[in-house]
């Protein structure tokens, strides 16, 4: 590279030809023939003439004498080709250690998602997953929205999926599912024997079992309320979709959760839905992933997964 001032530096790779042209050149050696070597790498006859003459014009040296008899390196072209021969084996060596890392990352797949997605969609994904890439190890973790955020951020984690209003700062995302918030309460519950919808300023003013700050049923409930007095301080506030469940069930109190973490309570009566007027509970599911950088391997599949095996 030039160190002249002003100069325009000349870049190695416009003064070296590219590895399709110099296996052009080692296939002529092995065969002493053009056609040959054109077969041997998979291009016509006229193409490899082309090639062999645009690298003699970069390199500035004849390579290749043709005749009837066939095709014959010349001394330089001999020379070049040794040299060929190295760079040529070089690359292989390189892209064998590149495909040694690629299997080493599609060895395995670190997931985290928030607690909804982990215990009732992830499930189906993962198997379907497995079915795909039975060689991938798979991890999960499962926490609120904020912490499968911090997980992705410090590279703890290949893949996300979270729950709340927005892509997470520092993130990219994808939307893979919708879900819908319910207010849900044991039988014995007054709620449970009203006939008509809750307002959403009862429901802001009423102490209720919730998820912890930064869950994204949290969010969603927060955004919904806001408008209306905000939340009330909660009756119970726990960090599981289980833990809340098992306080509504047993009486605690009325509780906010995902449609799809209650169907079962609400199938065996053990909770009731109450409606809601005028608050808008709905929410996108998100797939995760830091900003430029797009899921790879085994998270794009998971990724593609969620795409063909909709929910919500």
């Amino acid at each position: 590279m030039s160190s002249v001032p002003g100069d325009v530096p000349s870049l190695l790779s416009h003064r070296v030809p590219d590895l399709g042209a110099l296996e052009l050149l080692l296939a002529v050696a092995r065969h002493g023939s053009l056609g040959r070597a054109a077969r041997d790498v998979g291009i016509s006859q006229p193409a490899a003439s082309s090639r062999v003459r645009s690298m003699e014009r970069q390199l500035g040296v004849a390579l290749v004498d043709r005749s009837p008899r066939g095709s014959r390196l010349t001394d330089a072209g001999a020379l070049v080709t040794d040299w060929a021969r190295r760079i040529v084996e070089a690359a292989e060596a390189f892209d064998a250690g590149v495909q040694a890392l690629r299997g080493q990352r599609d060895s395995r797949l670190r997931v985290a998602a928030s607690m909804t997605i982990a215990e009732y969609l992830l499930p189906g994904w993962l198997i379907a997953l497995r079915a795909e890439r039975t060689d991938t190890a798979v991890s999960l973790q499962a926490g609120n929205s904020a912490a499968v955020a911090e997980r992705l951020l410090a590279g703890d984690a290949d893949l996300g999926f979270v729950e709340g209003l927005a892509v997470p700062d520092g993130l990219d995302g994808a939307v893979v599912a919708h879900d819908r918030l319910v207010v849900v309460a044991a039988p014995s519950h007054p709620w449970a024997r009203r006939r008509g919808p809750l307002d959403p300023a009862e429901l802001a003013a009423t102490p209720l079992v919730l998820r912890e700050r930064g869950s994204g049923t949290r969010q969603v409930l927060d955004a919904a309320l806001a408008g209306h007095g905000g939340l009330a301080e909660p009756l119970l506030e726990l960090a599981s979709t289980t833990a809340v469940k098992a306080a509504a069930v047993s009486g605690a109190g009325p509780a906010v959760l995902s449609e799809l973490a209650v169907a079962e309570e609400l199938a065996s009566h053990r909770l009731v839905s109450v409606p809601v007027a005028g608050a808008v509970l709905r929410r996108d599911l998100r797939a995760v992933w830091p900003v430029g950088h797009r899921p790879t391997g085994p998270a794009r599949d998971l990724l593609s997964l969620t795409r063909a095996r909709p929910a919500g």
